[in-house]
């Protein structure tokens, strides 16, 4: 998976349509090879960006789970730990 998508689903607050949308544009970059389309495929790449961001916000918003929201905040410093961790 690539680094920068980030999980979305069960934190407090939801995630935003900005968010599901930057996700869906790292995904198709990744699976393109291309951070920039040439004009001609231009078209095709954002239908794909929609197309994707529309599916992750409906599989977000209809998962159901028992367990309660994380807290941004939180799992932000538990990332950077385990970076730290990783890098020292």
């Amino acid at each position: 998976m690539c680094r920068n998508i980030r999980q979305l689903f069960n934190f407090e607050p939801p995630a935003t349509d900005d968010e599901v949308r930057n996700a869906a544009l790292q995904f198709v970059r990744k699976i393109s090879g291309s951070t920039k389309p040439s004009q001609r495929n231009e078209a095709a790449f954002h239908r794909a960006v929609d197309a994707i961001a529309a599916n992750v916000r409906e599989l977000i918003d209809s998962m159901e789970t028992t367990q309660p929201p994380k807290n941004r905040e939180e799992e932000a410093a538990k990332a950077r730990a385990r970076t730290l961790i990783r890098f020292a």
